[in-house]
């Protein structure tokens, strides 16, 4: 009786790797080959897909800032003052991100006129003392 052996897989020649599935940061990659023999003609088991992880460079990250706070009260108890408010840094920028913008702000504030008569600096100052 003559056997047939069976036809071994005829497979084209890898692709080139895909880009990086991301463009920046982990990722992944892939590449494909055919099969060329008719898959009827004997089992062909060999993979025709492979991937492999990818890594670009770090993503840059933005800065992130918290919400401003109230005003502060204003410095001074008559005349003219100021009053800051705040905020801080969440996140510092990183990998070329966007920098941090102001995080402290400063306006004029003005309480009632102070009273100036004799005697008023000196008793001011009594009460810094």
């Amino acid at each position: 009786i003559f056997v047939l052996d069976t036809i071994p897989c005829l497979l084209s020649a890898w692709s080139e790797w895909s880009d990086c599935s991301v463009t920046c940061g982990k990722g992944m990659r892939t590449r494909q080959r055919m099969l060329k023999s008719a898959a009827e003609l004997g089992d062909c088991n060999e993979e025709l897909e492979q991937a492999e992880k990818c890594m670009l460079p770090e993503c840059p990250i933005d800065c992130e800032l918290t919400e401003w706070s109230q005003w502060s009260e204003c410095n001074t108890s008559c005349g003219k003052g100021h009053m800051i408010r705040t905020r801080m840094i969440k996140i510092e920028p990183q990998f070329g991100g966007t920098a941090c913008p102001e995080t402290v702000q400063r306006t004029k504030c003005r309480v009632r006129k102070c009273l100036r008569g004799p005697g008023m600096e000196k008793r001011r100052w009594k009460e810094a003392r």
